[in-house]
């Protein structure tokens, strides 16, 4: 078995054990980065001599006892929309092609205090904003399932990383599905925790009443693990809670026996692949053989929240995409003449056609005339969608639904239909405006051998119920890894 097959809980134990040294996995890792890179695309910024450093560092500290966690000396990715003092953070845009933060964000800072040992930077639409990783300024990154095909995004990257043993876990960020679409996609685990649950502070933002870090890794053990790692309050982050309960890992439990799981009707009618509906069918089956209560309902205003989202989500991000003007940091246009003519040239040449369609949607929406028709509308649409999650959380501890309508699209399919990309994020955005939990766990492949995703959504500060569930669900399943990672291995051994 190579060093690379192993989880990242696996990888530790053996680290703590004296089996494998800290270097040696990330000199494995390493060379893996080497050879899928060309065909993957995964990262933005490789660091190998920083990583190899800091594994060397690390695994004199787990010598000496001082780091005793199961993610210590495992090496870990991180997306690129979030702060790395002294590594290159670009958001995959040209607008910040030279951006190097003069301080950390404090999800990574918990994973270094953890032991984790950081790669580099993983590729990502730009500033978030996309759901297939072909935005970037540096490229497109590939499913390693089959480089024909897109890795789902904005965290396609990070997803694309893990799938392809180029690390073995990762951070996204998810503000309407963005973890759990390209985990879905790449036939990996993700987990977007209740809003609030890990800081923002050092995220890029896109939409601040959305966004959320969350881990990306082989397994759900894996991800209940980092998720522990990373939760925290944080003072420096006006919206992170102070949660007295963050023992994720208390949750890996085979047992669903009692437990009330939700199917939303509106979930499975037109628009959704048989392929993909006959994979969550089976997957909901296989609870309901373990002793869950398994039931269909209705959800409503299910129509409602693409509109609403990308009303907020946009208007947000006109807003947080402002202080990008060439002033203090980031791209600046080589000629122009007076201030306001650098502002619109560098923002022109910085900003990609998809961020720029949705900062020109955000401001038609926040202007005089349009602000009551449109977003606030949406705001209200927000908080009843809300609403038909709390009462379904009455009836149910867990709702069980699709990641994606379809599996990975090839590549270049979905850039000429924006809007048939944004309804392709039907089943994941009403979890980011209800702040909810939800993780993506895979549940086959299609018959052109794609991953499909299966996702559970929690009620807040219920990431234990969807843990639990995944859990029992993933027990019943081995773990599948792309062509790729298989040759790799042999090659390694």
């Amino acid at each position: 078995m190579s060093i690379l097959d192993f989880t990242a809980i696996e990888l530790g134990k053996k680290i703590k054990a004296g089996e494998i040294t800290s270097p040696e996995a990330t000199e494995a890792v390493i060379r893996q980065i080497r050879a899928a890179e060309a065909s993957v695309h995964a990262y933005v910024t490789i660091d190998e001599e920083g990583a190899m450093a800091q594994a060397a560092r690390v695994q004199k500290e787990i010598e000496a006892g001082k780091l005793t966690g199961p993610l210590a000396g495992v090496p870990a990715a991180i997306k690129d929309n979030m702060c790395t003092k002294g590594m290159l953070t670009t958001c995959s845009s040209k607008i910040l092609n030279n951006f190097v933060p003069t301080y950390t964000a404090e999800a990574v800072l918990n994973l270094e205090k953890a032991g984790a040992v950081i790669l580099g930077k993983t590729n990502m639409d730009e500033f978030a904003m996309g759901s297939t990783t072909e935005t970037s300024a540096y490229g497109v990154t590939r499913n390693p399932w089959n480089t024909e095909h897109v890795p789902g995004g904005s965290s396609g990257g990070s997803c694309a990383a893990v799938a392809a043993n180029e690390c073995f876990y990762a951070l996204g960020s998810d503000t309407g599905g963005s973890i759990r679409q390209p985990s879905s996609f790449c036939g990996v685990t993700g987990i977007k925790p209740t809003y609030g649950t890990v800081s923002r502070y050092g995220l890029i933002a896109y939409g601040s009443s959305l966004d959320q870090i969350g881990p990306i890794a082989k397994d759900v053990a894996d991800c209940a693990a980092i998720l522990e790692a990373i939760s925290s309050y944080d003072v420096k982050d006006s919206t992170s809670m102070k949660r007295e309960d963050t023992d994720f890992t208390s949750a890996l439990q085979d047992d669903v026996k009692g437990m009330r799981i939700g199917i939303p009707r509106s979930y499975f009618g037109e628009g959704l692949d048989e392929e993909v509906k006959a994979a969550i069918l089976e997957a909901a089956d296989i609870l309901k053989e373990k002793g869950a209560i398994v039931e269909t309902f209705d959800l409503g205003l299910v129509d409602y929240a693409i509109p609403a989202y990308y009303v907020i989500a946009s208007a947000e991000a006109s807003s947080n995409l402002s202080r990008f003007d060439g002033v203090k940091y980031g791209y600046r246009t080589q000629e122009y003449e007076g201030l306001h003519n650098m502002y619109k040239k560098s923002r022109s040449e910085g900003f990609g056609p998809e961020v720029k369609r949705r900062i020109m949607l955000g401001s038609f929406v926040l202007s005089s005339g349009y602000y009551d028709a449109y977003y606030l509308k949406a705001l209200r649409t927000k908080a009843l969608i809300k609403q038909e999650f709390d009462k379904a959380f009455k009836a149910y501890d867990v709702i069980l639904a699709p990641a994606s309508p379809n599996t990975a699209p090839k590549l270049g399919s979905s850039l000429s239909d924006p809007l048939k990309m944004y309804l392709g994020d039907i089943y994941t955005i009403s979890v980011n405006l209800a702040g909810l939990p939800g993780m993506t766990v895979p549940c086959g492949l299609d018959k052109e051998g794609l991953p499909i995703g299966l996702q559970l959504i929690g009620d807040c500060f219920k990431e234990k119920n969807i843990i639990r569930a995944a859990y029992a669900f993933e027990r019943t399943r081995t773990y599948q890894a792309p062509a790729m990672c298989r040759s790799a291995a042999q090659s390694q051994q």
